[in-house]
C-alpha cells in the first residue's frame, strides 16, 4: 500500500514518508489513556524491562513507576515483553520493529490545555513573545523557585511550559532573557472552537467540513491514502478526525469520507481575543523563517516578487485575507514578507 499527500509534496513530510511501512500502520488505541502505534519502537535511556500477560498490565507498570516518570511503554505480544520508557514520540525517533507496538500516554502527546494547564505535559518550549524558555534545573540565568525538586509532580522536564503553580494565565516558564524572569507560554486551548491567524495550533473537536462531509481518521487509509501520520508528526496533534492544519494552509481542514471528495475546509470561527504576538526577524529568518518581516523582494535567481494580494500572473490562495497574522507592506508592487512556510518568496 502506498501513502499519499492531499495533492502536493512538502518537504516537512520527508521524514514520514522515510518510515516507510510504519508511516502506514494504521494507528489506535485500546488501554485507555494511551496512543497505539502497531509495528513501533522507542530507544530511551531510561526503561524497565517486564515479562507480563497483556499490555492492560504493562500500562498499569508504566502509571507506578517511581524511578522515572513512564511516558510509553512496548509490548511485545508473541514474547509478553513489556517495557517501561521515559521517551515517547516526541523526543525520540519511532523505529520499525513489526512485532512491537507503542503505547504513549496521550497526556504526553497533548499540545493544547485545559482549563488553567496545570496537567500540561506538551513540548512547548517558547513564550509568547517568541522568548526561548530557561530550563527548570538550570540556574542561570535566573535562579528559580520553582524547581523539579520543589514540585516533583509538575513534571518541570527540559525547558517545557508548565503550571506548576496554577497561575491564572496558563502555562509559563523562566526566560533564557535575562531582562525577562518569566512569561506565560502560548498554549492552544483543547476547548475552544475558534482559531487564530490560520488555526495552525486549533486543537478543538470539530469533526465536519464547510461543505458538510464527516472527517476521515488521520490515523486511517481509508477511503483516502495519505502521508498525515498521527505517529510521524505528532507535534502536528492529528487526533481522532478532527479538523487541523498541519501544513500552513490558510485554515484547517481534513480528508473526507466520502470517496468523492478527498479532502475540504473546515468551517471554525476566528477567536475574538488577542493572537499570539509575533518577534519579528528583520535582517534574517531562522527556521521557516515564520517570523520574518524584512524587505526583501527579490528571489535567489534575481525574479522580482509578485504582490501577495495579487493573482497574475501567478494565482495563489497565500493572500492577506488567508493570511491575516502576516505584516505586509508593500513598496513598488512587491511585498516585505515571506509565504507562510519559506524564509524566502516564492516563483510559484
Amino acid at each position: 500500500m502506498s501513502c499519499w499527500f492531499r495533492g502536493r509534496t512538502m518537504d516537512l513530510y520527508t521524514a514520514a514518508l522515510l518510515l516507510g511501512a510504519l508511516a502506514c500502520t494504521v494507528s489506535g488505541t485500546d488501554v485507555r489513556g494511551y496512543a497505539k502505534t502497531e509495528g513501533a519502537w522507542i530507544l530511551s535511556l531510561n526503561k524497565r524491562q517486564y515479562m507480563l500477560s497483556s499490555a492492560a498490565e504493562c500500562a498499569t507498570k508504566c502509571d507506578s513507576e517511581t524511578t522515572f516518570t513512564c511516558k510509553a511503554f512496548m509490548y511485545v505480544e508473541k514474547d509478553q515483553e513489556c517495557w517501561t520508557a521515559t521517551e515517547n514520540s516526541k523526543s525520540e525517533t519511532i523505529l520499525r520493529r513489526p512485532s512491537a507496538a507503542l503505547y504513549e500516554k496521550q497526556e504526553y502527546l497533548q499540545e493544547c490545555v485545559h482549563g488553567l494547564g496545570t496537567d500540561y505535559r506538551g513540548t512547548k518550549s517558547k513564550t509568547k513573545s517568541g522568548k526561548m524558555c530557561q530550563r527548570w534545573k538550570a540556574k542561570f540565568p535566573h535562579v528559580p523557585n520553582m524547581t523539579p525538586e520543589t514540585h516533583p509532580l509538575a513534571d518541570l522536564d527540559s525547558n517545557f511550559c508548565r503550571n506548576p503553580d496554577g497561575d491564572s494565565g496558563g502555562p509559563w516558564c523562566y526566560t533564557t532573557d535575562s531582562s525577562t524572569r518569566w512569561e506565560h507560554c502560548n498554549v492552544a486551548s483543547c476547548t475552544e472552537e475558534c482559531i487564530h491567524c490560520s488555526g495552525e495550533d486549533y486543537r478543538g473537536k470539530i469533526s465536519t467540513t464547510e461543505s458538510g462531509f464527516a472527517c476521515q481518521r488521520w490515523d486511517s487509509q481509508k477511503p483516502h491514502n495519505h502521508g498525515y501520520i498521527p505517529s510521524a508528526l505528532p507535534e502536528k496533534y492529528l487526533e481522532e478526525n478532527y479538523c487541523r492544519n498541519p501544513d500552513g494552509d490558510p485554515r484547517p481542514w481534513c480528508f473526507t469520507t466520502s470517496s468523492t471528495k478527498r479532502w475540504d475546509f473546515c468551517s471554525i470561527p476566528r477567536c475574538a481575543s488577542e493572537p499570539p504576538t509575533i518577534v519579528p526577524e528583520l535582517t534574517c529568518a531562522t527556521g521557516e523563517g515564520l517570523a520574518y518581516r524584512g524587505t526583501v523582494a527579490v528571489t535567489e535567481s534575481g525574479k522580482t516578487c509578485q504582490t501577495w494580494s495579487a493573482q497574475t500572473p501567478q494565482k495563489h490562495n497565500r493572500t492577506p485575507d488567508n493570511y491575516p497574522m502576516q505584516v505586509r507592506a508593500h513598496i513598488n508592487n512587491t511585498t516585505t514578507t515571506t509565504t507562510p512556510q519559506m524564509s524566502s518568496c516564492s516563483t510559484w
